[in-house]
């Protein structure tokens, strides 16, 4: 039997028909491809499902940055409990932080719905050139006569506005009511980012061990240098620059207040917006209190004007220049870029998510650079004979 079933195998295969039996072919798609391709896959779904979190999950992880050296020091204060300490933590961020933007954009908010309504009116019916422009000093009858071509008959300031904006200054109010309508949808948002900054502070460290491992395996030799950069970042160039404009918005706006300037809130707010920008926060306080002097307030506009040097001149010599750049030593040009870029895509978030993003660009370009420079080194020294 053994001898029958030897020669039966040692006999030459007859030819199939339809080619090679199935073992003997090679899989159209191997096990590592499709496990690739699976992967990739469930990548993009996770993205599609949950990329309505990406806000709140990145202004948690920022202000969680922001703030782990004092998370840090609590920790150690009530034994390590990071339990406890994460949610001290977050309800102190809501007591200084959320608190606080929440009141200046409900007041910012109402005050903007009233400048939209005067703004409808005057395009209605037009109005007279004000008594305190005229007399602004040299430049008080050229902004009459602007003041009357373009807002004092009907009509005239709807087409300033669609000449500058492209839209109707109907729809410019439509859309302040739809901001104004959408505060639930910025609740939950808020309620999201705060859930994400409790788990942020209590498994944080637990999570940047697991990071560093992956990146270590997609960038050996590279993942430390570039990894160590978001922190640096948040706590330099966006504290320098974001935290420090934003104080001078509610120092400023406080100083608005206190002198009986319209609307000191919106215009605390657009001061801190103005200090991004080189001479911007001057250029504000300035013209508000060129505005009081040509009101008659001539001692409440000359204060206003004090205090806002002394503050700008304290701030530019002491704070600034310990916080702007840091050990990274970020560029202006791209730090201003991220601020102004991050605030129109992101709006208030984009002040720390575009200087970080940033940062990154800069990193991975020195990085670049860097190996670069030393393969042409390397060129240099190794010549041939």
């Amino acid at each position: 039997m053994q001898s029958r079933n030897r020669e039966r195998n040692e006999l030459a295969p007859e030819p199939r028909l339809l080619g090679r039996a199935a073992h003997e072919r090679s899989a159209l798609v191997g096990p590592i491809s499709a496990a690739r391709w699976l992967l990739v896959f469930v990548l993009l779904a996770g993205v599609y499902f949950f990329h309505g979190f990406l806000v709140p999950v990145l202004a948690a992880l920022v202000i969680g940055f922001a703030s782990w050296p004092i998370y840090r020091r609590l920790l150690a204060l009530i034994g390590g409990n990071r339990t406890l300490g994460a949610t001290i933590a977050t309800l102190l961020v809501i007591s200084f932080i959320v608190v606080p933007i929440s009141v200046a954009a409900v007041y910012a908010v109402d005050e903007v719905h009233s400048w939209v309504a005067w703004a409808i009116e005057t395009n209605r019916f037009g109005a007279a050139v004000p008594l305190w422009l005229t007399q602004i000093p040299a430049a008080g009858v050229w902004l009459g006569q602007q003041w009357a071509k373009y807002v004092g008959h009907p009509g005239a300031l709807g087409e300033l506005v669609q000449l500058v904006s492209g839209s109707n200054i109907g729809n410019i109010y439509r859309g302040v009511l739809v901001v104004g309508a959408s505060a639930f949808t910025s609740f939950l948002t808020l309620l999201f980012m705060l859930i994400t900054l409790f788990f942020v502070y209590r498994d944080g460290e637990k999570l940047v061990g697991q990071l560093d491992k992956l990146g270590e395996r997609i960038f050996p030799m590279r993942w430390e240098r570039v990894s160590r950069i978001v922190p640096l970042t948040i706590s330099s160039t966006v504290t320098g620059m974001g935290v420090i404009a934003i104080g001078e918005g509610i120092v400023l706006g406080i100083a608005y207040w206190l002198a009986g300037v319209p609307s000191p809130v919106t215009l605390g707010i657009i001061t801190g917006l103005m200090a991004l920008i080189p001479g911007g926060a001057p250029l504000s306080f300035t013209l508000v209190s060129v505005y009081l002097v040509a009101s008659g307030s001539s001692v409440a506009g000359l204060a206003l004007f004090v205090w806002g040097t002394v503050e700008l001149f304290i701030v530019d010599k002491t704070l600034r220049p310990r916080l702007v750049g840091g050990p990274i030593k970020l560029p202006f040009l791209p730090t201003f870029f991220g601020l102004v870029g991050g605030v129109k895509t992101m709006g208030f978030l984009g002040l720390f998510v575009g200087p970080v993003l940033m940062a990154l660009l800069v990193a991975i370009w020195r990085e670049w650079m860097r190996e670069v420079s030393a393969q042409a080194a390397e060129t240099s020294i190794i010549k041939p004979a």
